[in-house]
């Protein structure tokens, strides 16, 4: 997960005009020559994939909310309904969701927890080896690609979702509702009138961590990403997978998690794009 700089490619502020340029370098003749970008191309950048990835999510939100039965089909899949110990005539509902009781589920789900931190580390120790280097060693590529993963990580999963929206959403997890052996009432994705209290359902901080994994396939070498980015993406949807399976989430929670980290990685792409001079001859983000 590193961009690579060509040997003698001299990217650093004491670059020369002789300086080898990097295969990867592309300036659209748009930027150049002052014409306007095709839709093909605006669509291919970090601002398009940026607005096509908002508009798909909150189109995801509203037929979520529009359709709370996919939330409700998808968790009664995974409860076990029980006998309750309540008095005769009480109207409850009892049961669990077996598959958070077993310990192999539970082993996975701790690994994916983490993961995304350990990445994030990696990450980090990258750009901080990379920022020790000068002139023909520093590879500009590398330190904007790490940045724009880190950044991407610190706004998402940490900040907008487990600081933001899972405690102002009070949204109730499945468990925590009365459909599957809870006490609280379930609210559809997008309706903030729950009962939860903080650390919400909606929407999944593991599934977002799980989304801005995937996310790391651009700083893959493209002859490896075939190879490397399905089984990257595979791990990526375990977590959330094992989320709804768990009880712990909704469909919409973990499918608006993964998809927020998608969203969030291209915003920031793109303002990191945006930010260089556009004349200036600068290596793209890697996106």
């Amino acid at each position: 997960m590193r961009s690579k700089c060509r040997p003698g490619f001299h990217s650093g502020p004491g670059a020369s005009s002789g300086s080898i340029r990097h295969p990867s370098m592309s300036y659209a003749p748009s930027v150049l020559e002052g014409r306007p970008r095709t839709a093909r191309q605006f669509f291919s950048s970090p601002s398009g994939l940026f607005a096509v990835l908002m508009g798909t999510w909150w189109l995801l939100l509203a037929i979520f909310h529009a359709f709370p039965q996919l939330d409700l089909w998808t968790a009664d899949a995974f409860f076990i309904e029980a006998a309750c110990g309540s008095p005769p005539g009480a109207v409850r509902i009892c049961g669990s969701f077996p598959y958070g009781t077993q310990a192999a589920f539970i082993a996975l789900r701790r690994i994916l927890f983490y993961l995304p931190a350990v990445a994030a580390l990696c990450l980090l120790y990258l750009l901080i080896a990379n920022l020790q280097h000068h002139g023909a060693t520093y590879c500009r590529r590398k330190t904007r690609d790490c940045s724009v993963a880190l950044t991407a990580f610190l706004l998402g999963p940490l900040f907008l979702v487990n600081m933001i929206l899972k405690e102002v959403s009070d949204r109730p997890r499945p468990h925590q509702t009365d459909l599957f052996g809870g006490g609280n009432v379930f609210m559809p994705a997008g309706d903030f009138r729950g009962a939860c209290d903080g650390n919400c359902s909606f929407i999944s901080g593991e599934a977002a961590g799980a989304g801005w994994l995937a996310c790391l396939i651009v700083l893959l070498p493209k002859p490896l990403r075939p190879a490397l980015g399905p089984p990257l993406i595979a791990i990526s949807l375990i977590s959330p997978a094992l989320r709804a399976s768990f009880g712990g989430h909704y469909l919409s929670d973990v499918t608006l998690g993964w998809l927020s980290s998608l969203v969030v990685y291209a915003g920031v792409a793109a303002c990191f794009e945006m930010s260089q001079p556009r004349r200036k001859l600068n290596p793209q983000t890697n996106l």
